[in-house]
């Protein structure tokens, strides 16, 4: 059978993608790039805001559209609102979050032995950008209650993965050649908490780098209140990627407060403090929320000025959005949706100026890059893109693709699509 995979949203929406994909394939079933092509499509949707839940319904429409699949739907949109999914064209199931893990088993009517297999050499995912990284799903779930989110209505509470598992799947990936190895989690910052015997992500990841050969590992979004003095000693496994994505949402205290989130700015600041005496080429990425309600001016003026002093490397912005089933929505002081519009614009350009300002620091210097694509052939080969370990992108031409190779690149300039180099190694 030929089988599509897409999915909308977050990495680890994208980790359980790459799980499906490996045990279709362990079944004997072939992966395709397109639903046209596919006598079965599986979706990972997701709700974290209103477009993405669009992005998702437009998904699933796309690939009725393209032929006779039946179409399988998941993830977060999917266990938010089961019948509206059921209800588009083409839709034969759909899957909760709770069920996921045993989606591909129902779904071919085979017992989970089956997919319990030698690892299979490593391949990119058909009609998907080319990702060399592995993403392992290591906890779902959450127990935080920031007002705005519908994720962990979504996903339930929150349940780590034994370190067992995650290192049985790290070692799989690497046996089938990943070079850069992803933990991934709803809060993965939680991990191992909710043990009988409560562990720390510090744990896990210590364990990682001591047990297995992966050649880097990349911490994927963690909540700034999950780390500690200790958990920043990691870095002294130059494997272990100098970037960390902490979520703030905003830089003021009051909107903070009404969001719910654990920590003040004064507490964020000083554990960017903290990761940079570490490592002080260290990326530091953020997510911001703009017009959440009751959101003055002078408050967004504050979070702006407080994304100005904290330098990151980058950073995702977000209009709030309305989530039916969250305390935000019932908030007071809603903000009008050209205010958003304007904030965003302003938020995104205090980003657009500290990403460059971070990226220009490397011009002239050398950096380990993971190929990740070769889109196109000129008069001086390939031209490739791939990424540093502290999530700068590069590019580079080359005689021959070198997907899922680590070159040593010297950094040649800096423009506005990343850094541009020399493989010097």
């Amino acid at each position: 059978m030929k089988i599509y995979l897409d999915s909308v949203g977050c990495r680890l929406n994208q980790s359980e993608i790459e799980q499906f994909a490996r045990q279709f394939r362990a079944a004997g079933h072939t992966l395709v790039g397109s639903a046209a092509e596919a006598d079965l499509v599986v979706v990972n949707t997701c709700a974290v805001t209103a477009a993405a839940s669009s992005d998702s319904r437009s998904r699933v429409r796309q690939a009725a559209r393209a032929g006779g699949a039946g179409i399988a739907v998941t993830g977060c949109w999917a266990t938010l609102e089961p019948g509206a999914a059921a209800g588009l064209p083409g839709v034969t199931r759909v899957v909760d979050n709770m069920h996921k893990d045993a989606l591909v088993a129902d779904l071919l009517g085979l017992p989970a032995e089956v997919f319990d297999l030698e690892p299979l050499a490593r391949e990119p995912l058909p009609g998907l950008h080319l990702r060399t990284r592995a993403f392992i799903k290591v906890q779902d779930g959450c127990d935080n209650h920031c007002t705005f989110c519908i994720t962990r209505v979504a996903r339930g509470a929150g349940r780590s993965r034994p370190l067992d598992e995650v290192l049985a799947d790290v070692n799989s990936a690497l046996a089938g050649g990943a070079q850069e190895v992803v933990l991934t989690g709803v809060h993965l910052g939680s991990w191992g908490q909710d043990f009988t015997a409560p562990a720390h992500l510090y744990d896990l990841a210590r364990a990682l780098l001591e047990r297995t050969a992966a050649p880097r590992l990349r911490l994927s979004s963690l909540e700034p209140w999950d780390l500690d003095e200790r958990f920043f000693s990691l870095w002294e496994d130059p494997r272990l990627c100098r970037h960390l994505h902490l979520p703030l949402q905003s830089g003021c205290a009051g909107t903070l407060r009404r969001m719910a989130r654990n920590t003040t700015p004064e507490a964020y600041a000083r554990l960017l403090d903290q990761a940079r005496q570490v490592a002080p080429e260290m990326a530091i990425t953020t997510d911001m929320i703009v017009g959440f309600p009751g959101e003055s001016e002078a408050e967004f003026a504050e979070s702006l000025a407080f994304v100005k002093q904290m330098a990151f490397s980058g950073g995702h912005v977000f209009s709030y959005s309305p989530r039916s089933g969250t305390p935000a929505v019932k908030l007071p002081g809603p903000v009008a949706s050209a205010i958003k519009k304007q904030r965003s614009a302003a938020m995104r350009a205090v980003f657009a100026e500290s990403a460059s300002e971070y990226a220009r620091r490397f011009v002239g210097s050398e950096l380990d890059v993971l190929w990740e694509a070769g889109d196109s052939y000129g008069p001086d080969g390939w031209r490739m893109h791939g990424l540093s370990d502290n999530y700068l992108r590069v590019t580079t031409t080359a005689p021959e693709k070198m997907w899922n190779q680590i070159s040593r690149v010297q950094i040649d300039a800096a423009d506005g699509e990343g850094l541009r180099g020399r493989i010097v190694g």
